[in-house]
């Protein structure tokens, strides 16, 4: 069986902007694109669901809320518990892998970026995938942003306007760019 580009950004393999299948990617994002459009026009809560449902290609449960705008770049690789609420205007580049575990609260603004580029010159158009975990029950505050590869504790509070490169323990409060600890709880 072959191999998808999709599958081996989900597997963590570093695509280079050569790629013969890299232009999937940006189809697969326009074709996102058409039902976030639909989706971030749309008042109705049910209807909101279906879309994300359709765009994250899951069942998304009924406990889950979302207020629009929310902008994905690709869809399929976000997996959302139940009880799960996001605020206005979050963004979401999932090519590396989302999950947000139930009871998570995410904040206006909030970005979660499960993606990345290189440093070096002569490779930087290539993209590196690292997922992202959020765990049960964490609160994700304003403007935060969560970088590839993060995971987000149990119970765990990331400040707003925080910087998070580092996975966060279970129970603890983080804040700041780099996000450090605070407290624990």
């Amino acid at each position: 069986m072959q191999t998808t580009i999709f599958d081996r950004l989900r597997n963590g393999e570093i695509i280079s902007s050569a790629d013969k299948d890299a232009y999937k990617m940006r189809e697969a994002s326009f074709a996102t694109k058409k039902l976030l459009l639909q989706m971030n026009n749309s008042s109705d809560p049910a209807e909101i669901i279906n879309f994300l449902s359709q765009i994250t290609a899951s069942e998304i449960d009924k406990s889950v809320t979302v207020f629009t705008p929310l902008y994905i770049n690709y869809g399929k690789n976000t997996k959302i518990g139940k009880n799960v609420f996001i605020n206005f205007d979050c963004v979401f580049l999932d090519l590396g892998g989302i999950t947000i575990e139930d009871n998570v609260l995410i904040a206006p603004k909030v970005s979660l970026l499960s993606e990345g580029h290189p440093t070096s010159i002569e490779d930087r158009h290539s993209l590196i995938p690292k997922p992202i975990l959020i765990k049960k029950n964490a609160w994700i505050g304003a403007n935060a942003t969560i970088l590839p590869g993060v995971t987000i504790g149990e119970n765990s509070v990331v400040a707003a306007g925080a910087v998070v490169s580092k996975d966060v323990p279970d129970n603890t409060i983080v804040g700041g760019i780099p996000a450090k600890i605070l407290k624990t709880i």
